[in-house]
C-alpha cells in the first residue's frame, strides 16, 4: 500500500510510538494484542478510525448499527485505516424515563471522554433516534477530529387496514380517537405495532428524521445517507462509502471546525421548514451551533426559516411517510429546491470535500407528490414562529401543522386574523393534565388554553415532549381534535399539534409560566409574534411572593447534576461549563503511567 503523509499528524502516533518512552508505548499496545490485533498494524502510522456504536438491544432504533458497522469496518479497511468499535451511552425516546433528553448532554460528555482520551484519528458517527445525532456532532466540534456521520435511516411505511400509519403520529392520532370512543384499547394498540414494521427509526419526519436530515444538511454525512430506510441495501453500500471516505478525512484532516459554519446552520434552518421538520430541532441546532462556538439568534429563525414554504409531504405536517420520502430524492432533492431558489447557501463545505451545491447537482425529485418543486408547495410561510411576551422571552410554534379546524377556530376571526385570546387551564406536570383534564369543573371549552409548566429542563428534569396535550373526552367526541397549548417542555417531533412550546425562561425559575393561573386569559398575536397573560403587573408581583411552583426531586446523581449545570432550552439545553472546551484534540493528554 502506497505510504501517505497526513495533513496533520495522526494523534494516535503519540500513543503507539510515544516518543521518547518506549514503555508507555508498550503499555499502550500490549493489550490490544488479546483480540489478534498486531504491533506492526498498530505502529504502522495507519489511521486508527473509531466507530461509535449506537446500536443495541436497549436502543431499537439505532440497532440496524450492529449491522451497519460491519460495512464501515469493510470500507475502513479498504481505504487504508484500523477500525475500533467502542460503545455510547445508549438514548431511547420511547422507553427512557423520565425524558430520554436528560441523556443528550450525558451522551455528549462520555463520548467527549472517548474520542479526547483514545488514540482515535477520526470518527465514525452513527446515529438514529433523536438526540444520538446532536449528542455525537457536539461532541465531534469538542474535540474537532475528523468526523463523519452515518444514520441508520427510517422504518419501512407502516400500514394498517389499508392506510399508511406513522411511528408517533398514529399514537397521537389513535390517542384522540380512543378518548372520543372511536376505536377500542386493542384497535389502538394493533395501529400503534403496525407502525414498526421494520428495523430503523421514525418513519415520520419526526425528531429522527429531521435531525438526520440536518446531519446532511449540515454536509456532515454523506449526499443521500438520512432518508435511505434501514432495511434497504442502500443503507448498506453508504455504510462501506462511509468508512472508505473517513479514512480520506483523517488524511486531509477535514475537521468539523472546517465544516461547520454560520451559513452551515442558516442552511438547516430553511430545510427544516422545507421538509416540516421537528419542532425539537430548535434546541438541537443550538445546542451544536454553541459547541461549533458559532452563534444561532432567535431572529434567525425568523429571517431565514419562517417564510419559506413546506415542500415535503410527510406525516406529521402531511400525508407520507420516510420510505417514500426516500424514493422521491430524499434529502439532496429539497437542498437542489432550495439552492435553486437561492434560500440555501451550496458553497458551504461538506465531508465529501466537494461544496454542498456540488454534492446534490441536479438531484432534483422523481415524486412531485412527495418533494413539491418550490412553486408549487405544500403550504407558505411554513418555518418555526419565535414568540415572546411576559409569560416567556422566547418560544417556538410549529406552524406547518396548523390544519385548516385549528386555523378557522382560532386565526380566522374577521378583522383580528392570526390573534386569538383564551382563558388559560394550568397544569403543573403531565400527571396532574392526565388527573383532571376530563373534570368538569374545569369547564374547558373551545375558548380554552391549555398550559403545562414544570416541563423544562430543570422542571421535569430534561424537558418532557408533554405540551402537545389533547382536549378533555367531552371536546373530542364534539369533533374539536385540538386546543391552542402552551409549555415549557417539549412535545414529539411526530405530533401534529400547532403548541407553542419550548418556552423560556422556564416556570421552574421563574419565567412567566410560574404566575399564569387557571382562569387567566392569554392573548396570542401570531402577527407580532406576542403571547401574554392578561394580567396586571401588581397582580404578577403579589404571585411572584407566593414562590415558584414545587417540583420533583432529583432521583439520581446525573438529575442533580444536569439541574445545576443546563442552560434553557432557548440556549439549546446545553451545559455552559463545557462551551469553553474548544479543539481539545489540539493538545493530547499527559501519559497516564
Amino acid at each position: 500500500m502506497m505510504t501517505r503523509t497526513p495533513a496533520r499528524p495522526f494523534r494516535s502516533r503519540e500513543w503507539f510510538a510515544a516518543p521518547g518512552r518506549l514503555d508507555m508505548a508498550a503499555l499502550y499496545l500490549e493489550r490490544f494484542m488479546n483480540y489478534g490485533i498486531t504491533p506492526r498494524e498498530l505502529t504502522s502510522g495507519r489511521p486508527i478510525i473509531g466507530i461509535a456504536q449506537s446500536g443495541s438491544d436497549l436502543t431499537p432504533c439505532n440497532r440496524i448499527h450492529l449491522e451497519t458497522v460491519k460495512r464501515v469496518k469493510a470500507g475502513i479497511e479498504a481505504a487504508g485505516g484500523i477500525p475500533m468499535e467502542f460503545p455510547t451511552h445508549p438514548i431511547f425516546e420511547n422507553c427512557r424515563r423520565p425524558t430520554a433528553a436528560i441523556d443528550r448532554n450525558l451522551a455528549y460528555l462520555g463520548l467527549v471522554e472517548i474520542l479526547n482520551g483514545y488514540p482515535i484519528d477520526a470518527v465514525v458517527l452513527t446515529t438514529g433516534c433523536d438526540k444520538t445525532t446532536p449528542s455525537a456532532i457536539m461532541a465531534a466540534s469538542t474535540v474537532d477530529i475528523p468526523a463523519i456521520v452515518l444514520s441508520g435511516g427510517p422504518m419501512l411505511d407502516g400500514w394498517h387496514d389499508g392506510d399508511l400509519v406513522g411511528s408517533g403520529t398514529v399514537i397521537w392520532r389513535s390517542r384522540r380517537k380512543l378518548a372520543a370512543g372511536e376505536i377500542t384499547e386493542e384497535e389502538f394498540l394493533e395501529a400503534a405495532t403496525a407502525s414498526a414494521p421494520s428495523a430503523g427509526h421514525c418513519n415520520t419526519m419526526g425528531t429522527a428524521s429531521t435531525m438526520n436530515a440536518i446531519a446532511e444538511g449540515l454536509g456532515m454525512s454523506l449526499p443521500g445517507c438520512a432518508a435511505i430506510p434501514a432495511p434497504y441495501r442502500e443503507r448498506g453500500q453508504i455504510a462501506y462509502e462511509t468508512g472508505k471516505r473517513i479514512v480520506e478525512m483523517a488524511y486531509d484532516d477535514l475537521r468539523p471546525s472546517k465544516i461547520l459554519t454560520r451559513q452551515s446552520f442558516l442552511n438547516a434552518i430553511a430545510l427544516i421548514t422545507a421538509i416540516g421538520g421537528s419542532s425539537n430541532a430548535h434546541p438541537h441546532l443550538h445546542a451544536m451551533a454553541r459547541h461549533a462556538d458559532i452563534e444561532l439568534k432567535p431572529s434567525d429563525w425568523m429571517e431565514f426559516g419562517y417564510d419559506l414554504p413546506l415542500l415535503v409531504d410527510v406525516q406529521p405536517a402531511g400525508r407520507f411517510l420516510g420510505e417514500r420520502f426516500h424514493r422521491a430524492g430524499g434529502v439532496p432533492a429539497v437542498l437542489s429546491e432550495l439552492i435553486a431558489a437561492g434560500k440555501v447557501d451550496g458553497n458551504v463545505a461538506t465531508v465529501t470535500g466537494r461544496t454542498l451545491g456540488e454534492n446534490v447537482a441536479n438531484r432534483f425529485a422523481t415524486d412531485r407528490e412527495v418533494i413539491r418543486a418550490y412553486d408549487q408547495p405544500l403550504k407558505e410561510q411554513a418555518g418555526f414562529l419565535v414568540l415572546s411576551g411576559n409569560l416567556f422571552d422566547v418560544a417556538i410554534m410549529k406552524t406547518s401543522v396548523i390544519g385548516p379546524d385549528f386555523r378557522a377556530r382560532y386565526l380566522s376571526r374577521p378583522g383580528h386574523e392570526g390573534c386569538f385570546e383564551g382563558r388559560a387551564i394550568v397544569f403543573d406536570g403531565s400527571d396532574d393534565y392526565h388527573h383532571r383534564i376530563d373534570d368538569p369543573a374545569l369547564d374547558i371549552d373551545e375558548n380554552c388554553i391549555l398550559v403545562i409548566r414544570g416541563a423544562g429542563v430543570i422542571g421535569w428534569p430534561g424537558s418532557a415532549e408533554v405540551t402537545n396535550m389533547q382536549p378533555p373526552a367531552a371536546l373530542l367526541q364534539r369533533g374539536i381534535q385540538s386546543l391552542p397549548t402552551i409549555g415549557d417542555g417539549r412535545q414529539s417531533g411526530t405530533s401534529d399539534s400547532p403548541s407553542i412550546l419550548n418556552a423560556s425562561p422556564e416556570s421552574a425559575v421563574g419565567g412567566g409560566l410560574a404566575w399564569l393561573c387557571t382562569g387567566d386569559t392569554i392573548r396570542i398575536d401570531l402577527n407580532h409574534g406576542r403571547c401574554d397573560m392578561l394580567v396586571d403587573d401588581a397582580e404578577i408581583a403579589r404571585r411572584k411572593g407566593e414562590g415558584i411552583p414545587p417540583v420533583p426531586a432529583s432521583q439520581t446523581p446525573w438529575e442533580e447534576i444536569y439541574r445545576e449545570k443546563v442552560g434553557q432550552l432557548g440556549e439549546g439545553g446545553v451545559l455552559d461549563l463545557a462551551l469553553k472546551y474548544r479543539r481539545t484534540s489540539e493538545t493530547t493528554p499527559r501519559h497516564n503511567h
